[in-house]
């Protein structure tokens, strides 16, 4: 904007360069204060206001410019003009010298837009009117006209200067100025004189209130892109996203943002004054980035985003800074000036991105990768003692469980406490890492003996089989491990791989919690693990699959109560396959789930065909357990079938019990609202505790087999534990039901130790459906047969031997034969208790007595056990040799 000369302020040409360097002044002041660039925007807004209508505060000057005026006038007119003409000079005079009282009025927020017309018209168009009317009066008194004009002229002059750019009071003025001669010279062509002149002057004033307002709107347009560009660097400043600085011709800091001083743990201020490379760190690692900012600066070359490490107290900062050198108007070097941008979260995220490219980010350990890489280095040894490492891969058992019942979160916190117990496992020893899910890698350097391997591995065992704990839970679980040594096993990281593998999966098949050395055989066991996955498949698709059933019968009236549910597979290659071979497969390969919900809907469904009284168990797997649809499955295969629930026992193991969680306790719940009875299967087995038969309700304890067999020997403890369940059970108002009872004497037992429910061979047999069917058409009323006590097993085969009977020596037929006894086919007449010898080659001759004989059959019993050979094969120990053979010389 432009001023008067009388306010210190030129309009034009340099005044306007000195007017635009304060106002960029200004800016600069408020950079980082965006009220401050509001204040400005509202000042020179209310100027432009000021322009259009207000008056300018020093209007008052003007009565010392016509003072003077009329002193000059009076000295070229060599006397005082009339009282007429002084009053109204005196009165434009006196009028002009209260312009600043008029200007204050003007700016009062209360005065309407025709207040502060009025006050024009007093402030600038009478003073004006006056002035005119005086000179004309005084030309009429004498004053050469010439001298009038010419002093009319400077008037109007010196008013253009006082109220520039305020076009509307100005020309207002001017035609004011001019009407006195009219009012001195009434006369036709006087008013059209002054009407053309009025006129003119509009039309001049129209221009020129056009052109105002176009250099007004340039200004302004110029002023927004100045205020956006400020913003935007403030915006670049107060983000982080970068800052400022500038140098001058010596490097030194004439400029730096005060956010970057900050970070260096100063004022701008204090680095004001300091070489450029002094917010450089000079730290080991960081002299090549401060050379490369010194040559570019000796230079004077531009740079772009050279890394330096800022010369920070505290935690690493690095920054890339960018800058280009200055040259004034006469090309000589000013300095430098440029940005700078905070590099250290992009680093952050770079070597993060490179740690999770290496290192697994759950729990801190290595992941594939990095285990490949390492593995790799170790077998690209030049020696082949550097080669020699032992690889051992770690599965997880029961993990999928935990990660169902609790949650993934409690799984990843599983995880992590694995982890770290795995590496105080491993020490120092080798490094650990993790593949992917519940699978871990160990890599142990140099040549290691198998008995130190096996040592390690069961250690790590046993630390991962402690109970963990899970918001506020205890948890247990297990590890099974596969073992395999380079280069014994592999010389290349993808052989050694493949046979640790198989090394794991023998150790999962193997029982779980143990650990395998890869052996050669595996390859077969993996090749037929694989196919049987893939004909379990199918057989599930093609409804092979069979359900049997075994009997349970009421011990006290040994009537058949109920049938267990047993599955049976009959493969079509390799015939009967044990349930032993292929439910770990099912469970492995995720299959149990479907073959469990197939079973409870076949159960449910024959035993709709059954008599009401009967009731029938289902196996139930941990797996199966864990899912919370089980409930609604349950139910929905009683409803299909139409059977009650209470005929429905749902056998459950004591593995569900390793999460003891409310997730476990809220599923029985759940059962027992169905109506379902509960029976806890194989108790003794597993992970025994007194403390989940307190809270789960169950409807009956089933004694695992392993307590049956072998309770009548003589010296077994087995006979006390079943007595302590069943006193255990009657407390607790459960049922019980012994396994596997296959002889009279176990029979006998379990019933004397108060056993409420026998099921074994010694009554029935697993059967068919239809078999069961016509079962329970019948009386029901189950009778035992088999034999008396239990016998060793026994190999069947044909072999002549000569039998010495009452000094008769025969020869007869051996058809099969035992540690305890035989039986021997080809003697007559040789009734039960006869002391018989046998001779099997010569010098070999063992004492038996005969227990049954039928026809030319005789069953016999050894004095002394024979020795089982590594071949199958049987020798008669030594003591009985000689006592046989002192025998015979007697």
């Amino acid at each position: 904007m432009r001023a008067s000369a009388n306010t210190g302020s030129p309009s034009t040409g340099e005044g306007g360069d000195s007017d635009l360097r304060a106002r960029r002044e200004r800016r600069s002041a408020a950079r980082l204060d965006a009220a401050g660039i509001d204040k400005i925007k509202d000042s020179e807004m209310h100027q432009e206001s000021e322009q259009i209508i207000l008056l300018p505060k020093e209007a008052g000057a003007m009565t010392l410019f016509l003072l003077v005026a009329y002193a000059v006038s009076a000295v070229a007119f060599q006397g005082l003009p009339s009282l007429n003409t002084v009053g109204a000079a005196l009165a434009s005079a006196a009028l002009f010298s209260c312009g600043s009282l008029f200007a204050t009025i003007q700016r009062r927020a209360q005065v309407s837009l025709r207040t502060r017309i009025i006050v024009v018209m007093l402030g600038i168009v009478l003073p004006m009117a006056l002035a005119g009317y005086a000179m004309a009066c005084w030309v009429g008194e004498g004053l050469p006209w010439q001298w009038a004009v010419a002093t009319l002229i400077c008037i109007n002059a010196a008013a253009a200067a006082l109220f520039d750019m305020r076009i509307i009071s100005l020309f207002s003025g001017k035609i004011a100025s001019w009407a006195g001669f009219a009012l001195l010279v009434p006369h036709a062509m006087t008013y059209a004189a002054l009407i053309a002149s009025a006129l003119t002057l509009s039309l001049i004033a129209r221009l020129e209130w056009k052109a105002a307002e176009r250099r007004r709107q340039n200004r302004e347009a110029r002023e927004r892109v100045a205020a956006r560009a400020e913003d935007i660097l403030r915006s670049f400043e107060e983000t982080g996203q970068g800052w400022f600085w500038e140098t001058d011709r010596r490097g030194l800091i004439t400029y730096i943002s005060p956010k970057a001083a900050m970070a260096l743990g100063k004022t701008s201020a204090q680095i004001v004054g300091r070489p450029l490379g002094a917010i450089v760190d000079p730290a080991p690692g960081a002299e090549d980035a401060e050379r490369t900012l010194a040559f570019h600066l000796s230079a004077r070359s531009s740079f772009h985003d050279v890394e330096v490490r800022a010369a920070t107290l505290g935690d690493e900062r690095w920054w890339a800074l960018t800058g280009r050198p200055v040259y004034d108007s006469f090309k000589n070097f000013c300095g430098f000036r440029g940005h700078g941008t905070d590099l250290t979260e992009k680093r952050r995220s770079e070597q993060q991105v490179s740690r999770l490219a290496h290192y697994d980010s759950l729990t801190g350990l290595a992941n594939r990768v990095q285990m490949s890489r390492a593995l790799e280095e170790i077998l690209a040894a030049p020696s082949a003692r550097e080669r020699a490492c032992a690889v051992l891969m770690l599965d997880l058992d029961r993990f999928k469980q935990v990660n169902d019942t609790l949650g993934h979160p409690a799984g990843d916190a599983l995880l992590k406490q694995v982890a770290q117990r795995l590496e105080r496992s491993i020490g120092a020893a080798g490094r650990c890492g993790r593949l992917g899910g519940d699978e871990f890698k160990v890599i142990v350097p140099g040549d290691q003996s198998r008995p130190a391997l096996g040592h390690m591995a069961q250690e790590i065992i046993s630390a991962l089989s402690q109970p963990y704990s899970l918001e506020g839970q205890s948890v247990v679980i297990g590890a099974s491990i596969g073992i395999a040594l380079a280069p014994e096993h592999g010389a290349t990281s993808d052989e050694l791989i493949r046979n640790v593998d198989l090394a794991l999966y023998a150790a999962k098949d193997a029982g779980r919690g143990v650990y395998r050395f890869y052996a050669e055989d595996l390859h077969a066991a993996a090749e037929e693990r694989a196919e049987l996955e893939q004909d379990l498949r199918d057989a599930i698709a093609k409804g092979d699959l069979q359900l049997y059933y075994q009997p349970v019968i009421y011990a006290a009236t040994e009537t058949i109560v109920g049938f267990e549910a047993l599955m049976r597979w009959n493969h079509p290659k390799r015939g009967w396959l044990s349930p032993s071979k292929f439910v770990p497969i099912a469970e492995d390969a995720g299959l149990i789930d479907r073959m469990g919900q197939w079973a409870l809907r076949t159960a449910c469904a024959d035993m709709s065909r059954w008599p009401r009284s009967i009731r029938c168990a289902v196996n139930v797997s941990a797996l199966q357990f864990a899912n919370p649809e089980l409930p609604a499955i349950v139910a929905n295969a009683l409803a299909h079938s139409g059977v009650a629930p209470s005929r429905l026992e749902l056998e459950i193991t004591e593995s569900v019990f390793l999460n003891d969680n409310a997730m476990t306790e809220t599923m029985f719940k759940a059962l027992k609202r169905v109506g379902v009875r509960l029976a806890l299967d194989d108790f003794g087995t597993g992970y025994s505790s007194l403390g989940y038969l307190k809270k789960a309700p169950f409807d009956k304890i089933k004694i695992d087999r392993s307590f049956v067999q072998g309770a009548t020997e003589e010296g077994s403890r087995n006979g006390a534990i079943i007595a302590s369940i069943t006193s255990l059970a009657e407390a607790l108002h459960m049922d019980t039901t012994a396994e596997g009872v296959e002889t009279l004497d176990e029979l006998d037992l379990v019933r004397l130790l108060g056993c409420s429910h026998v099921q074994g061979h010694i009554y029935y047999k697993p059967m068919p459906a239809e078999d069961a069917a016509a079962l329970v058409e019948g009386d029901l009323v189950a009778s035992a047969e088999g034999p008396q006590c239990v016998r060793a097993p026994r190999q069947n085969l044909l072999r002549k031997v000569a039998v010495i009977h009452n000094r008769i020596r025969t020869t007869a037929t051996l058809r099969n034969i035992s540690e305890s006894g035989a039986m021997i086919e080809g003697l007559w007449n040789v009734p039960a208790g006869s002391v018989l010898r046998v001779e099997f080659s010569p010098g070999s001759v063992a004492t038996a007595q005969v227990r049954w004989s039928c026809d030319t059959r005789v069953g016999i019993e050894f004095d002394e056990a024979l020795r089982r050979r590594a071949d199958g094969s049987f020798s008669v120990l030594s003591s009985q040799r000689e006592h046989a053979l002192k025998a015979s010389h007697g």
